[in-house]
């Protein structure tokens, strides 16, 4: 099995993955949006990057923060417009596999 790609980051460089994790959870803390709906503008986020892998990690927590598998794909269908049907396609699957628990 391949290493996490973030847990080389955090083995190699454990102080800037320790203020890293400051920063992500600064933002958590950030008032205005419900866990759920932030999880699904990072899904969108990371559509429009073109970053499958952590589509997969966002659609997990999205559903740990009771995200239907409708607004999990939506997030990322959302992008179809705005960012081009090639990073809907790349993305898709990994939204699914995440919401199906699979990482």
């Amino acid at each position: 099995m391949t290493q996490n790609p973030f847990e080389i980051f955090q083995n190699e460089c454990p102080e800037v993955a320790a203020r890293f994790n400051d920063l992500v959870e600064a933002q958590k803390a950030l008032k205005g949006l419900d866990a759920k709906s932030k999880q699904l503008i990072n899904i969108a986020i990371q559509t429009a990057n073109r970053n499958p892998r952590g589509v997969q990690m966002h659609a997990m927590m999205a559903k740990n923060e009771g995200a239907t598998r409708e607004e999990i794909v939506g997030a990322v269908v959302l992008n179809l417009h705005h960012s081009g049907f090639s990073k809907v396609l790349e993305c898709l699957p990994a939204a699914i596999k995440g919401f199906e628990g699979e990482f």
